[in-house]
């Protein structure tokens, strides 16, 4: 099995879901979604397999735009929506 470097593996990068900005929030929750699928997928030959089925229709990037949301989402919350 040709698997995810176990630095791609960790499920919360840092240990904490705090971040100085929103823009920085999103760039984690991002990572945080890359993370799962690899958490689910560690066979990167499999993952990479199945990249152009999913890469070229319109509702997989749409559902995958959705967990990013929902990370964001998250992360913005327990950052308190960066209000002080």
């Amino acid at each position: 099995m040709n698997r995810v470097p176990d630095d791609e593996m960790v499920l919360v990068p840092g240990g904490s879901l705090m971040t100085r900005t929103p823009e920085e929030g999103r760039a984690l929750a991002l990572t945080l979604a890359r993370h799962t699928i690899h958490n689910i997928q560690p066979d990167l030959d499999i993952l990479k397999g199945g990249r152009p089925n999913y890469a070229s229709t319109p509702d997989s990037l749409i559902d995958a735009a959705r967990v990013v949301a929902i990370e964001f989402q998250t992360i913005a919350a327990a950052n308190g929506y960066w209000r002080d």
